[in-house]
Order: structure tokens, then sequence, then C-alpha cells
């Protein structure tokens, strides 16, 4: 009797746990990957116009199974720093666990991140590039210590205005499926960030 009482806890526990992962999110990304980059590799990333950017794995530093993604970035005015995930990259490799044909983007209402906050006020903006080539932009900021997520509803993305690829449609309207996303600390800024867990978030 004892045994099969304990069996039904450690039953119902489980239940408990299955039910409270299943939030209906979908996982885009776990940074689970060696980083490398150029034409072949994992994670498309640089910088430019003074501004420099080291890009690594991090398993001290992780909110989500073994690594996550350690930035550490020097963005100065004029500058622009890029890293970025997804398909149709200089990066042959750096797909996401799913393809955006695959999702149904009619079910998700915003995308998310997880990142490491050290309350250093820096600003990060997170892009997305649409169907049509354009970029549409989130600005975070680092207002909080430890791991957060930063929730993105699409609807809080504006097309932006500074800089659009010249293959772009630029037709203000946000067209799914989205291609890629890409994390850029904004100047002036200098320090370090870790990123984990990209997913999208369940209407």
């Amino acid at each position: 009797m004892k045994n099969l009482v304990l069996a039904l806890v450690l039953m119902l526990g489980c239940l408990t746990f299955v039910f409270a992962q299943d939030s209906g999110n979908l996982l885009l990304d776990d940074f689970e990957i060696g980083i490398k980059g150029g034409p072949d590799g994992t994670l498309d990333f640089g910088a430019g116009n003074g501004s420099t950017v080291d890009v690594s794995s991090a398993a001290d530093t992780k909110y989500w199974n073994d690594l996550s993604i350690k930035v550490t970035f020097d963005a100065v005015p004029g500058g622009y720093i890029y890293i970025a995930r997804g398909f149709g990259l200089d990066a042959q490799n750096a797909g996401w666990l799913v393809k955006p044909e695959e999702v149904k983007w009619n079910d998700y209402k915003a995308i998310a991140f997880y990142v490491y906050g050290q309350d250093s006020k820096e600003k990060i903006a997170f892009d997305l590039k649409d169907n049509g080539g354009e970029i549409w932009r989130f600005i975070a900021e680092d207002n909080f210590k430890g791991w957060k997520q930063v929730v993105c509803p699409f609807a809080g993305f504006v097309a932006r205005s500074d800089w659009q690829p010249d293959t772009a449609d630029k037709n203000g309207v946000m067209d799914f499926p989205l291609k890629s996303y890409q994390f850029e600390p904004l100047p002036p800024g200098k320090g370090t960030l870790y990123f984990d867990k990209v997913e999208l978030i369940k209407k």
C-alpha cells in the first residue's frame, strides 16, 4: 500500500511538471551549439565602424540546458554590431531548431529571449527579418540583475528607419514567416551580455 501511494505521488508530481512545462510556446533556439563564424558558421555575427564584438559559448552562466551565448562588445557611436540566427544569412548553418515554414505563426503573439542582466542600463536592439527581407526592431534595456525573459510582442516592433537591406520590400507590413533574428547592443556601450532560450509565445 505504501509503495502504491508513493507511486501515485511520483506520478502526480511528474504530471504536474509536464503540464507546467507545456505552455504552448515554441522553442526556436537554445544555443546548444559550438559557436563558429564565417560562411559555414553556426552564428552570423560581426561589427564595424569602430565597434567590436566577440561571441562564444558559455557553460558557467546559462539559463536553459548546458550553454548560453556570451557576447563581449564595445559599441561606439556610428558603429554597429550584429549577432544573428536564422535562415537566409551569410552563415549557412545558423538555422533555428525549426524551419520558418513549419511554424503556425498565427498561433503566436510574441517572440521572447532570456538575457542575463547586470543593470548596466545598456540598450539592446532585437531585430527580426520578415519574409520580404524587411527589418523590424524592438528595444530592450538592461535594467535588472540576473536572468530575465524579455517578451517582444510582434505588435511592438517597428520597421527600422535608419537602415534596410537593398533587397527588402519595405512595405511597412511584418510579413510572415519570419526568417531570422539578431541581437545588437546599441552605442554607446561596453560590456558582456549572455543570451539564452529564444521562443515564440502562444496567443
